[in-house]
């Protein structure tokens, strides 16, 4: 029977709160900025602002050595997964995203995505000269007029088996993921088709 009168039907539906859910603020406030920052350079490149970046490592670092990697249990998954994507910004220092990576891998499924796994590996080896596993970094390529006329992956290791190892974390097959980005960013380019 479905709840009703006699009370819920059973409290696994439950969110626990996160351990450090100040950390949790912080994280979000971080990532509505890097997001505003990048979404608004879509339309205007003087709106980046590498600063961004740069004080969202720097933050980032002091999150980590205080509480280890901010897990789904320790700051909650929206928080967890913008932790990700802060330090998969953080390009300019790549010792940091390497020890984020080896800490995440130390941890379950449950409190680490491995889709956000996956994409941190590929940028950390796009990074260092590297070809991808999982094929998630992309590259533009510019006519004389700085228009985009390309848009495709950076060099990925055994691509016959890229597939393969996408459905193993979770990720949807390599030429969907293509044609969905490509539909997003830039759908002139699919017009030549």
């Amino acid at each position: 029977m479905k709840g009703g009168p006699e009370g819920p039907k059973n409290n696994t539906d439950r969110v626990p709160e996160p351990r450090f859910p100040q950390r949790a603020e912080e994280i979000g406030r971080m990532f509505a900025v890097d997001q505003d920052m990048r979404g608004k350079s879509l339309q205007d490149d003087s709106v980046w602002d590498e600063e961004v970046d740069s004080k969202n490592t720097e933050a980032m670092k002091q999150i980590v050595a205080e509480i280890g990697w901010p897990t789904v249990s320790k700051v909650g998954k929206e928080a967890s997964h913008a932790a990700w994507l802060l330090v998969q910004h953080a390009d300019h220092d790549p010792k940091f995203q390497q020890e984020c990576l080896a800490l995440m891998k130390q941890e379950s499924e449950s409190e680490v995505s491995p889709v956000d796994i996956a994409y941190l590996e590929d940028r950390i080896r796009v990074n260092t000269g590297q070809g991808q596993v999982y094929g998630t970094q992309f590259h533009e390529t510019r006519d004389g007029e700085g228009n985009i006329v390309q848009y495709g992956p950076r060099p990925i290791e055994d691509p016959e088996h890229i597939d393969e190892r996408r459905a193993k974390v979770g990720l949807q097959p390599h030429a969907e993921y293509l044609r969905s980005l490509t539909e997003k960013y830039y759908p002139h380019l699919l017009k030549k088709e």
